[in-house]
């Protein structure tokens, strides 16, 4: 006996499942012996945020983006051509939107060939959200590497090693300008790690004399002087989780070499007592100043650096990743319109064509505070323009003029038509930095002091932008 379906053509079976497949409350994914996605269904388009255009006939490898050292499901049943059950997968659509799903991963077998795989996804990114959220309002760290906005290469590489120092227990030193994000990498680093749901505590360390911060770190015992209580410090409330010291470099002297015996030993002692407490705590500190000067200038003890420097990480300021700026605009004003209640939708190209000439000092906190204040001061229009940005601003910057009018006069020989920023901006960065090397015969250490950049981070443009030291 034949089944009522066979009475049907195989376009109409075939939209029949597709109704089907658009109707049911999991997520399904379907891709080709290539890898190309070839069904995308509607539940799928919701809790991934992406349309069919933006996944269907792709490469799923060129549309997702997964962490390091993690494959996708999909593409793993594919290769190995075996199944995945109830597998959570986290990792990020074509928006950097983060995802959360778990899986069921089948692979699709003809003849014995794998010649495709199909996915069954039921979306727990809320939930995850909620328990991280939770855990992050126990351990005192907010942000997470998804909330840190730019996609330019110098940004993404640093993102990328801190993902790794994240798997383990050992020192980090961030270094970064003020404003450049230091706090955002950090609390990243906490969150991604296994201490993720201990203690975030976090100091300040040019925020109180030494005679407070010893005791604040370490902690006192009763009678130590006069009004001296048991209290534990920092040290002891951070226990199994992340300790991070800001400005570690304005701690005195003997108040580095207490830090380092405490390090080395896994000990501390609490101030006026006799006995050594074990601490299981994981050290993350910051510079605001190049780690060789701030030794040379003796702001920072040199086996202190060494002991703490284990993985160090150069946030780049924002000068030195322009291409960052526009994403970082619009990340800020979404930030600021619900909260303002506006419908702001971006910047008038005179008030971007300011801000890519702006040297910002102040790095992304300035930016963020330029674009609040600049919101404050609009009525009922919808695009920042030169007119809503503070006076202070402009007037400290050579690109705007008496007329709030941008100058848009290149200092090099104006490039061909529609080549991309981001060329033209590594072509002008790669011609003056050679300029700038060659000026002082290769010296490595005085072009940096003349492009007011540390030798260090010189050195990283010089391998970024393939050039030769003449010296070399």
């Amino acid at each position: 006996m034949s089944s009522p379906l066979q009475h049907h053509g195989p376009d109409t079976l075939l939209r029949m499942y597709e109704h089907i497949l658009n109707e049911i409350n999991e997520g399904v994914h379907i891709i080709d012996r290539n890898g190309t996605t070839i069904l995308y269904n509607r539940k799928m388009m919701e809790l991934e945020a992406m349309t069919a255009q933006d996944v269907l006939n792709k490469p799923l490898s060129e549309v997702f983006v997964f962490p390091e050292g993690q494959a996708s499901t999909l593409l793993t049943c594919l290769q190995t051509g075996k199944s995945i059950r109830n597998t959570k997968q986290t990792y990020f659509n074509g928006k950097r939107k983060e995802i959360t799903t778990i899986n069921h991963t089948l692979p699709i077998v003809e003849n014995g060939q794998v010649i495709g795989a199909v996915e069954i996804a039921n979306d727990i990114t809320k939930m995850e959200r909620l328990i991280r959220e939770n855990l992050q309002e126990k351990n005192g760290a907010r942000y997470t590497f998804a909330d840190i906005v730019g996609d330019s290469l110098s940004l993404r590489e640093v993102v990328a090693n801190a993902s790794r120092a994240a798997r383990t227990s050992s020192s980090v030193l961030v270094v970064g300008e003020t404003g450049a994000g230091k706090e955002l990498f950090v609390q990243s680093i906490h969150n991604a790690s296994h201490r993720s749901s201990r203690p975030f505590i976090s100091q300040n360390c040019a925020a109180l004399p030494d005679t407070l911060i010893e005791g604040l770190l370490f902690g006192t015992a009763r009678g130590a002087f006069t009004g001296a209580i048991e209290r534990p410090g920092l040290f002891e409330q951070a226990e199994g989780g992340t300790l991070f010291l800001d400005e570690i470099n304005a701690l005195s002297m003997p108040l580095q070499a207490k830090l380092l015996r405490a390090l080395q030993e896994k000990t501390i002692r609490r101030i006026g007592d006799t006995k050594d407490r074990a601490i299981d705590v994981r050290i993350i500190a910051a510079l605001n100043e190049d780690p060789i000067e701030a030794i040379a200038n003796q702001h920072l003890r040199k086996d202190l650096y060494y002991r703490l420097g284990v993985v160090t990480l150069f946030i780049p300021p924002l000068r030195e990743r322009l291409e960052d700026v526009p994403v970082l605009v619009e990340h800020f004003i979404q930030k600021y319109n619900p909260l303002f209640q506006m419908e702001v939708t971006g910047v008038s190209e005179d008030a971007m064509a300011f801000f890519m000439q702006h040297d910002w000092p102040g790095n992304i906190r300035e930016l963020q505070h330029l674009i609040e204040g600049a919101m404050n001061l609009m009525g009922e229009e919808t695009l920042i323009t030169l007119e809503h940005l503070p006076l202070h601003f402009l007037g400290r910057s050579p690109a705007v003029n008496v007329n709030n009018t941008v100058s848009h006069t290149p200092s090099i020989s104006t490039p061909p038509s529609g080549q991309p920023l981001k060329e033209v901006m590594e072509d002008f960065e790669s011609s003056y930095i050679q300029q700038t090397v060659a000026k002082h015969n290769g010296n490595i250490s005085r072009a940096a002091k003349e492009l007011q950049i540390s030798r260090q981070s010189l050195q990283y443009r010089l391998k970024k932008l393939g050039i030769r030291n003449p010296n070399d």
